[in-house]
């Protein structure tokens, strides 16, 4: 590790030696002041690469000289000393722009990885890979901002609450913030807090140990640990349970975990990032949230835009998306005439970026030539304005011919379905029956593709296409 200079802010002499002390092996040299006037005169005789301060000092708050060095050291990472427990205080220097904080009596082990993290903040740009890393597409003054903000905040190792409706983003949003902060060279461990069982959640999150219950025929890491170092994603926060919201507090708070089994506590070192499309603010007043995991997840706030905010951005997106699905199967992206371009363009688009790449997708599987149409569209009826929708595609019965197509408006009661019983998986059932009527079409015509999708009625593209997305290939 390269030398730097570190200023440390305190007024006990024995915290001032011990974290030089401590900072020492790291390669830093320490500037030492006990109140709030020798920490701005320090700051201007030479630059830091990081500042450490007390919150009470003898001549003012340790906030003020975080709002200080926010105002004139911007690129200046600071961070501040608690009372054990002080949790607003904490969370105060964390909105003004503190970096991170340690409380009192803390663990030198927390102290090293928090300033082992701030000197990467500098290097970090230098070191980032540039491979396969994702882009936040747009150009409209509403993911300008996003850009910014997510700029800003990968400087920090404050919690972030990520709020927006399905679809717009949320997981690439907290995944730049990691790819754009100090630790974008350790795991970025996305959750889905509502696919994980009730019962599995503590071992999950935390590990267990061998014996701890039945099964258990090892020692298992939990996603704190595979996240150690790095950043942890909680996707739909709200969906956590009320026993491990307390235990998700406990580890955010003490920076450690138990797992499930262990008798003693294991330090980690994570960044949490969560996400929900809920108003947590409302579920703290039905008590179904605990206030106090609110106050310690929602530190900063970060909203991501529906895509109907910016529809003037649809025309990038969609050509982004069509790029990647012609890239899965080697061939030639297909364009949008402006009729479809404008239809998209009228569209509300309620599952927004998400329901965007369902309707290219099947329109890539659907067009003629690289050229899709507005037919090729499958958006529901009512949703444009200015242009009339085309007919939605409803799945065939068994009985019809695979290429039938019908429109909405068409009467199901004239259509000879067959006695079914109740389907409970509808999209598995509708696969089934396509990969059927595929492969029927497939052994009549002795596996030559083209002629087999002339006889589904559907182009060569779409049919290698839907081979590759069921698996068939």
């Amino acid at each position: 590790m390269d030398a730097c200079n570190a200023l440390i802010v305190d007024d006990e002499a024995d915290i001032r030696e011990l974290i030089e002390m401590t900072l020492l092996p790291l390669g830093v040299t320490c500037l030492l002041a006990e109140n709030l006037s020798e920490a701005r005169t320090l700051l201007k005789r030479q630059p830091y690469s990081l500042c450490i301060t007390d919150l009470r000092l003898p001549d003012g708050s340790g906030l003020e000289l975080v709002a200080h060095i926010q105002k004139y050291y911007a690129s200046l990472p600071v961070a501040v000393i608690t009372a054990h427990g002080n949790v607003e205080s904490a969370v105060e220097a964390l909105k003004l722009g503190a970096f991170d904080f340690v409380s009192k009596p803390f663990e030198l082990a927390v102290l090293r990885n928090m300033v082992s993290t701030a000197l990467r903040l500098n290097r970090s740009n230098t070191e980032r890979p540039s491979e396969n890393r994702p882009i936040l597409l747009g150009r409209s003054p509403a993911m300008a901002e996003v850009r910014t903000l997510i700029a800003k905040l990968a400087r920090s190792q404050a919690p972030i609450l990520i709020n927006g409706e399905s679809g717009t983003g949320k997981e690439l949003a907290a995944r730049l913030i990691h790819l754009s902060g100090p630790r974008v060279d350790k795991p970025f461990v996305p959750v889905n807090c509502g696919a994980i069982p009730e019962h599995l959640m503590e071992s999950e999150f935390f590990g267990y140990k061998k014996g701890s219950f039945t099964g258990a025929t090892q020692d298992k890491g939990g996603l704190f640990q595979a996240a150690q170092g790095g950043t942890l994603f909680l996707d739909e926060v709200a969906e956590l349970p009320a026993h491990m919201q307390v235990k998700l507090l406990r580890a955010i708070q003490e920076r450690a975990v138990r797992p499930v089994g262990a008798p003693i506590e294991i330090a980690t070192d994570v960044r949490i990032l969560s996400a929900t499309h809920k108003n947590l603010a409302t579920l703290v007043q039905d008590s179904i949230f605990r206030q106090d995991l609110f106050y310690r997840l929602n530190v900063i706030q970060m909203r991501m835009p529906s895509l109907r905010e910016h529809p003037e951005d649809v025309p990038e997106l969609a050509e982004a998306i069509l790029n990647r699905l012609s890239q899965e199967l080697s061939g030639t992206p297909p364009k949008l005439t402006p009729t479809a371009l404008r239809m998209l363009r009228a569209y509300s688009f309620p599952g927004n970026i998400r329901e965007l790449e369902n309707i290219l997708e099947r329109a890539f599987t659907l067009c003629e030539g690289d050229v899709i149409q507005a037919e090729d569209l499958l958006l529901p009826t009512g949703e444009s304005t200015s242009l009339r929708p085309p007919p939605a595609i409803v799945p065939a019965p068994e009985s019809m011919p695979a290429e039938t197509v019908m429109p909405v408006d068409f009467e199901p009661k004239t259509v000879p379905y067959p006695s079914t019983p109740v389907v409970s998986d509808l999209e598995g059932y509708l696969e089934n029956l396509e990969k059927a009527a595929i492969m029927r079409a497939l052994e009549a015509t002795r596996y030559n593709k083209t002629a087999a999708a002339e006889k589904l009625g559907i182009s060569f593209r779409a049919l290698r296409y839907r081979l590759k997305k069921l698996g068939l290939d």
